[in-house]
């Protein structure tokens, strides 16, 4: 994949729409490799204990997939230069169904001096945002 030109980007332009799915076993996997074993992840249990409806997905997998989502769109994940997300809702994952987080972008800004745009990101989980204010800041070509 090669990296988007400047000149191919313009405010406006909207992101190709991405669902993606996550089930127990993903977070299972996840709070491996992550360190982040807290049972709030896994265990339907310690979730209800702690007020929860269900078992939630961790927020940095679900910004990792964010980001995912951004640099498949830029062609290189070594060109982000900066990338803020504020979480508002958690991503609920039953035992017996895969959740879907869908992922939708739209460039907010571009700067033909530094030759970057600023990328606003939705996420959504069951019809609700999980990001209240995600962007990334990508550098073109």
């Amino acid at each position: 994949m090669t990296l988007r030109s400047f000149d191919d980007v313009a405010v406006g332009e909207e992101l190709p729409s991405r669902v993606v799915t996550l089930t127990r076993g993903n977070l299972v996997n996840y709070a491996g490799v992550s360190g982040d074993p807290n049972p709030i992840h896994w265990s339907d249990k310690v979730a209800e204990l702690a007020g929860l409806r269900n078992v939630v997905g961790h927020g940095m997998l679900s910004m990792g997939i964010a980001a995912g989502f951004v640099t498949d769109w830029l062609g290189d994940p070594g060109a982000v230069n900066e990338y803020n997300v504020r979480f508002t809702s958690p991503v609920f994952v039953e035992a017996d169904k895969a959740a879907a987080l869908e992922f939708t972008g739209k460039v907010k800004s571009v700067d033909p001096d530094s030759k970057t745009a600023v990328v606003a990101i939705v996420a959504k989980s069951e019809g609700r945002k999980i990001f209240g204010r995600a962007t990334a800041t990508v550098r073109l070509a």
